[in-house]
């Protein structure tokens, strides 16, 4: 029964991207779904899967990183900088170091000062943007050419290859992954039995803001420069990474979290790219991808409802 509940859920999820891409493909088959387009769309979503893998380790938990986007913008406008001086070592350890320093931060305001997190996140997601104009300034804050190597692939790919695995391993081989599920499941219970609960909802920040520092350099090293804002424009950046992290906990009973994130940001870059490609309305990708979002929820809802009461 546990082996047929997983390849049920896999297969809704497979079929949707696949109704998805059948479904622009027959609108403009000339435009749309050759082998070439698919990889670089898949390339792209690799990007935002990584920062949805991230998300998961405060979402499981039932809190929010708002400051993402920011995060990520920051890391890339430092790493940027550094690797003007110090090459692919300024790349990589600045915007690994910054995402880091944004996580902790995040995670040590949370628990100090006991507010929700959705709130503390958007307030330092102001701050960090407006550092990151500072850092900016008035110089072009572009990638060199030579610099741009893990932006493409392969290296892209083993890039998120060892991230995904990293995360696997959190998830399925760590207490940390146990004491997360316990946590999102029911903390006072997890309390109860000796979870150190403000531990691992720090640690939690701390990945969030590792993860977004490795989005934020593989997006500066595929689109060579980044542009600093303000205003909490950068919160245009969260979306798509949290919504695909909502699919892979919707998912977590059927198949690893991971994959059905990479799914699902897959399946959403697909959305855009069809939208633009058919010249359809910016704002329809919107409402597709809400309109997906609710059924992928509902579907997996009604099935947790249906082997409940198979149970009992």
């Amino acid at each position: 029964m546990h082996r047929k509940k997983k390849i049920a859920g896999i297969s809704v999820l497979l079929g949707i991207i696949v109704l998805v891409y059948l479904i622009f493909y027959l609108l403009e088959p000339t435009r749309f779904g050759s082998p070439q387009s698919v990889f670089i769309l898949f390339q792209q979503s690799l990007i935002y899967s990584i920062a949805g893998c991230g998300c998961y380790f405060i979402i499981a938990m039932g809190l929010f990183d708002f400051s993402l986007g920011a995060n990520l913008i920051l890391s890339a406008l430092v790493g940027c900088k550094l690797s003007h001086i110090y090459g692919y070592a300024g790349l990589v350890l600045g915007c690994l170091l910054v995402g880091a320093v944004i996580g902790v931060v995040n995670g040590a305001f949370y628990l100090k000062f006991r507010i929700p997190s959705i709130i503390v996140t958007v307030g330092l997601m102001m701050i960090y943007e407006c550092i990151g104009v500072f850092i900016a300034g008035e110089s072009t804050n572009k990638l060199a050419y030579d610099m741009k190597i893990l932006g493409q692939a392969p290296w892209n790919l083993c890039v998120a290859l060892i991230a995904f695995l990293f995360a696997m391993f959190l998830m399925n081989q760590t207490r940390m992954g146990v004491y997360i599920r316990a946590i999102g499941k029911n903390e006072s219970m997890a309390k109860n039995m000796g979870v150190n609960t403000e531990k691992y909802k720090f640690l939690g920040f701390l990945l969030c803001g590792v993860f977004a520092g490795l989005t934020g350099m593989l997006t500066i090293s595929y689109t060579s420069t980044m542009i600093p804002v303000q205003g909490m424009s950068s919160m245009a950046r969260n979306f798509q990474p949290i919504m695909g992290c909502f699919v892979g906990l919707a998912f977590k009973k059927y198949v690893n979290p991971v994959i059905s994130i990479a799914a699902a940001e897959f399946l959403i870059s697909m959305i855009v790219s069809g939208v633009m490609t058919n010249g359809l309305d910016s704002t329809l990708q919107d409402c597709i991808i809400g309109m997906i979002l609710l059924a992928i929820v509902i579907i997996m809802a009604k099935e947790e409802r249906k082997n409940r009461t198979v149970v009992k």
